[in-house]
């Protein structure tokens, strides 16, 4: 790790442990809420509307928790059930949604020991560079004063001043172990509020269940999408063409003996039809599975693909000789559909495509220099890369600002089925 990224993600964490330790003390008003909450709870209609209320206002400390546990790289999921339908604030519904689940006790339990660890941790993470900088800045500074902060007088004897500046090198070593400790002290107290606030190991079952629910439901359109996609192109296209082809060799058939030069001049026509015809069906087959692709694997199927492009591409791989089918598939398309998105809505001059792979996730990144502002909910077709890395647990990240540049990460689990690896790079 270069320098100055440690120093900045020491920095970091020492500014989330400054803001950890107010949000922490939040948790104890919090806690007396849900207590009273929990006691007022017996009076009819007052708990139907006081406890889910307070309920809501615990699951969003938690879920700041879950966030700020997250940027310390301790990704912590919501456990939640989800509502149920036609469930309605201060109904009977609403309140049974939020008592029967298990996550919202185990909510109000994290409140008194996570403000706990919160304070302490927050506390070390702060208190270790502060000492070390007033090591460095502080004790030299009165000790070259030779006086106190009040001005009543000296305060070192003046032949004590060089030797004061020996708490110098002290203090920077204390420094900079504060910095390289405030990270790890971050994530310890992110790894304790996820004993409290990450799912247990049936809520993990119960959102695995809903994920792949909803995977499949998307992977079941997309395939109808495609099948009439493909319907639509034989129909118009090959079809089409095929049934001129006939009349035409018909007609043919009828002029030989009448008229033999309008019988060529139409069998002419007919091998043109034929040609366009398998045109048709070759590009058919591409939009299904590139012959490329089978050919070459996934690196030679993308440099083709970026030679395609309008706009110069880079393409920089390190891939294993081969992946599974399936797996190529999914990554080229994905890729093809990022590259079509910068052409077509970013106006980039270039764009560049990365592959690599890291023993058990083949990752993808696609960026460009183009405007930026992208938006997978504005009908750019990130979507349809979501769904198609998804149905592989696959995910796609994006990072648009306004003003560019674009980059568009996706992974996809897979396991490497050559050692081998390949690194190369190339210009499309």
């Amino acid at each position: 790790m270069d320098s100055r990224d440690w120093i900045r993600d020491g920095l970091r964490a020492v500014l989330s442990g400054l803001i950890a330790i107010p949000l922490a003390v939040l948790n104890l008003p919090l806690f007396g809420l849900s207590l009273a909450a929990l006691v007022l709870s017996i009076v009819p209609g007052l708990g139907l509307l006081l406890f889910p209320g307070i309920t809501l206002l615990v699951r969003a400390r938690a879920d700041l928790a879950r966030r700020l546990a997250g940027r310390a790289g301790v990704p912590i999921r919501r456990p939640y059930l989800p509502p149920p339908e036609r469930a309605v604030a201060g109904g009977w519904r609403y309140y049974k949604w939020i008592v029967t689940d298990p996550a919202t006790w185990r909510d109000f339990a994290w409140l008194v020991p996570g403000a706990v660890a919160g304070v302490v941790l927050g506390a070390l993470t702060l208190a270790i560079p502060a000492y070390g900088l007033e090591g460095v800045l502080l004790i030299p500074l009165w000790i070259s004063l030779g006086t106190d902060w009040y001005g009543y007088g000296a305060i070192w004897p003046i032949e004590t001043v060089g030797e004061g500046f020996l708490s110098l090198p002290q203090g920077a070593l204390i420094l900079s172990v504060g910095i390289a400790v405030a990270p790890y002290l971050r994530r310890f107290d992110a790894h304790f509020g996820r004993l409290f606030l990450g799912p247990t190991r049936n809520a993990e079952l119960r959102l695995r269940v809903s994920e792949l629910t909803v995977t499949r439901a998307d992977t079941v359109d997309a395939q109808a999408a495609e099948l009439r996609r493909i319907e639509r192109d034989l129909h118009d296209g090959a079809q089409v063409r095929l049934v001129s082809l006939g009349m035409t060799i018909g007609l043919a058939e009828e002029m030989v003996e009448a008229d033999p030069a309008g019988a060529r001049k139409l069998l002419a026509e007919a091998r043109e039809t034929s040609s366009a015809a398998l045109a048709d069906l070759r590009h058919l087959v591409r939009g299904i599975h590139p012959p490329v692709l089978a050919e070459r694997g996934l690196d030679g199927a993308v440099r083709a693909l970026a030679l395609a492009v309008p706009i110069p591409t880079t393409v920089e791989t390190a891939l294993p000789g081969r992946l599974d089918t399936p797996v190529e598939s999914a990554a080229y398309f994905a890729v093809a559909e990022a590259l079509a998105n910068a052409t077509r809505h970013s106006f980039a001059r270039t764009t560049q495509v990365e592959l690599w792979h890291t023993g058990s996730a083949l990752l993808m990144r696609v960026s460009d220099d183009g405007l930026g502002g992208a938006d997978p909910s504005g009908g750019s077709g990130l979507r349809g890369i979501e769904r198609r890395l998804a149905a592989f647990d696959g995910t796609m990240s994006l990072s648009s600002p306004p003003g560019g540049p674009t980059v568009v990460t996706m992974e996809l689990p897979c396991a490497s089925s050559s050692p081998k690896i390949t690194p190369s790079s190339g210009t499309g």
